[in-house]
């Protein structure tokens, strides 16, 4: 890293021959696309080339620090890609709004939906504002937490903890 920092081009290519594979796999796993993988792969070195002088060998193996900024870059690649509801709009928003039903689905589709609204409906307050904020308002929970003024383990604990109630009570539909 001390050669890629002096900007040896042999260095980079080196460090791209010794984890490109890893990256990509990586990224391919959490990119939508190929074609979206491959960018990242290539905005990831990029980034590994600019931060080089902050790899630190006492810290941490190089193989760990690669994959710690591949993961970085992979979520705020995603991040920056998702559809986002401003914070202030978040109180305006309702469940149940038709609009974010899927559109051009059959009747079935629908239906599963609005079944789904109803078991976060039925959720404690937290769990059920942590489940809308994130899967329906796109938010991270590191936004969540600061707009409710609610520490990041709390709202990842009731994320868990409606996920799991959500679970079961699909469970319970099959069983039935």
């Amino acid at each position: 890293m001390q050669r890629v920092a002096a900007n040896e081009e042999t260095a980079v290519a080196e460090l791209y021959d010794r984890f490109g594979s890893l990256v990509f796999r990586m990224a391919l796993q959490s990119m939508p696309t190929r074609a979206e993988a491959e960018d990242a792969v290539q905005e990831v070195f990029v980034r590994l080339w600019r931060t080089a002088e902050r790899f630190d060998p006492t810290r941490a193996a190089l193989v760990t620090w690669v994959m710690l900024i591949t993961r970085r870059h992979l979520v705020d690649k995603l991040r920056r890609t998702r559809a986002r509801v401003k914070a202030s709009g978040l109180e305006e928003f309702q469940p149940g709004d038709p609009s974010l039903a899927p559109r051009g689905t059959d009747m079935e589709r629908r239906e599963q939906y609005a079944a789904l609204l109803d078991k976060i409906e039925s959720l404690p307050e937290l769990q059920k504002t942590v489940v809308t904020r994130a899967y329906l308002g796109g938010q991270t929970l590191r936004q969540i937490g600061e707009e409710l003024n609610t520490p990041l383990g709390t709202v990842k604990s009731a994320l868990s903890r409606a996920l799991v109630r959500l679970r079961e009570r699909s469970g319970e539909e099959l069983t039935a």
